[in-house]
């Protein structure tokens, strides 16, 4: 995946702080549709440094895809995965709607556990790893 960043600060002669402007669906262009008053929030991060980009500068960031698809999968599949599951399971169980609900809220939240222990384990050993690959 290669996104583009901003150099914020050099932490050592391999290493720099970048920024990273995060996406949302609208992509922010507020010229176009009149703005919704919400800005984009920056993504900070530690990034391997090889071609000694200096602060201020715009980058070219590398990250794996791979790593990538597994964390969307673990933030995302595995909750709507576990909710569909619990609502199935409710309706093979009782025809109270109540409980099927109870039930697939109950398995949304639970498919949540190993994004957040994944999120816990991923802060331990420093985030997500990118590499600037190039000036922009």
């Amino acid at each position: 995946m290669t996104q583009i960043a901003t150099v914020e600060r050099v932490l050592d002669a391999t290493h720099a702080l970048i920024s990273v402007p995060r996406k949302s669906a609208c992509a922010h262009d507020c010229a176009e549709c009149a703005g919704c008053g919400v800005t984009g929030a920056a993504v900070r991060a530690k990034a391997l440094n090889p071609i000694g980009a200096e602060p201020g500068q715009q980058v070219v960031v590398q990250s794996s895809t791979r790593h990538m698809l597994g964390v969307i999968a673990i933030v995302y599949l595995i909750p709507v995965a576990l909710f569909l599951a619990g609502y199935v399971a409710g309706l093979l169980i009782t025809e109270r709607v109540g409980v099927q609900y109870a039930l697939a809220v109950g398995g949304f939240f639970l498919g949540l556990v190993p994004a957040i222990l994944y999120d816990r384990r991923l802060r331990a050993v420093g985030g997500l790893s990118f590499t600037i690959t190039r000036l922009f």
